[in-house]
């Protein structure tokens, strides 16, 4: 919480290259695609709120940036939605060279979503990791050596307290809203790491990396007791970060020279940071995997 905000180089253009954002109405989602826009890139924003969404892709248009952005609508929490925006996109014949799956939900009561999963679960991780599959051989075809496609998945420091229970994924037995947010983001940096594992065994150009943006000051939060929302309030302008600072590592994993062929990372501060002991577990990765393949119906 106490370390310095990260501060971006200086990118290299991005102009040709596509890139989706999820979440990308507000927040640190919003900042996110503001910047790629600003280096050149065609960023579509991905995203449940209509309205907010147009405005957000017109409010980003406004400023003059040498990419352009767009909204499309995509429910993170319906398989069906996220099945029906990808083949969207395939139809228009775009390519996509960076996917940043940055949506998410925090400490939010006991429910589920529209396919019956927890909702963390659901939205933070189970969404993410069908539309990760579903264009991941637009994401293969796109890259190409030495200009890898890159996938971003937007993981917390949240995920260090994190357990997988596989035998109760949707956390019925002993719910616990912090402990299904933290079971959703260890999940995340499971799935990249076996990912990327894949990947570099075919020599495909994709490289994947899990991002910590650290304590930052978004709608996140709203989902807190009264009281502890007005406790966070003042210590939240003195110490989180602002949205902006907290995209930069997802933009840097995103854009950057350097990070070009380096994936399976675990991203704090623009620096590899050593991610759970329980994260490294390959039975895990594995066991994760085939499950979420099965939820998803792959």
């Amino acid at each position: 919480m106490f370390n310095r905000s990260f501060t971006l180089p200086v990118l290299p253009k991005q102009n040709g290259r596509v890139a989706i954002v999820t979440g990308g109405t507000r927040g640190m989602g919003l900042e996110a695609a503001k910047h790629l826009a600003s280096l050149g890139m065609h960023v579509v924003i991905a995203g449940n709120e209509r309205e907010e969404g147009a405005a957000a892709a017109r409010k980003i248009n406004e400023e003059g940036c040498e990419g352009k952005a767009e909204f499309v609508f995509m429910d993170l929490t319906s398989l069906k939605s996220v099945r029906q925006f990808v083949q969207g996109f395939r139809d228009r014949g775009l390519p996509l060279h960076v996917l940043v799956n940055n949506a998410g939900t925090m400490l939010v009561s006991e429910s589920i979503t529209k396919d019956g999963f927890e909702f963390h679960f659901g939205l933070n991780y189970l969404g993410h990791f069908l539309l990760t599959n579903l264009l991941l051989d637009l994401l293969k075809t796109s890259g190409r050596p030495g200009r890898d496609s890159r996938v971003v998945n937007m993981s917390s420091a949240t995920h260090y307290s994190g357990v997988v229970d596989m035998g109760d994924l949707n956390r019925r037995i002993c719910y616990s809203s912090h402990g299904a947010y933290a079971q959703s983001k260890l999940a995340l940096v499971l799935f990249t790491y076996y990912l990327q594992e894949q990947l570099s065994a075919a020599g495909s150009p994709v490289i994947v990396n899990a991002v910590d943006p650290g304590m930052v000051d978004t709608a996140l939060y709203d989902n807190l007791y009264t009281l502890a929302q007005m406790l966070k309030k003042p210590v939240a302008k003195i110490l989180f970060r602002t949205p902006a600072e907290g995209a930069s590592v997802a933009v840097y994993a995103a854009a950057a020279s350097e990070m070009e062929g380096v994936g399976g990372c675990y991203l704090y501060n623009g620096k590899k940071t050593q991610s759970s002991d329980l994260s490294f577990d390959s039975e895990l990765q594995e066991e994760l995997w085939k499950k979420s393949c099965e939820l998803v119906g792959l």
